[in-house]
């Protein structure tokens, strides 16, 4: 499978309880952090869901 770069690009702050934890479960915790993972259809609904907080980079 392909890898995917995904980074933090605004705060988790003052938004709902899902998209915290979304962040939380992408293993990002700082603004500028960036974390790689493998590009499966779970990471992809959780990069959705949080698509306004982060950038993405194949």
């Amino acid at each position: 499978m392909a890898k995917i770069k995904v980074k933090q690009v605004k705060s988790g702050i003052k938004r709902p309880q899902n998209q915290k934890r979304t962040l939380e479960a992408l293993g990002l915790r700082k603004i500028g952090q960036v974390v790689e993972h493998e590009d499966t259809p779970s990471i992809l609904g959780m990069i959705d869901t949080v698509k306004h907080l982060v950038s993405t980079e194949a």
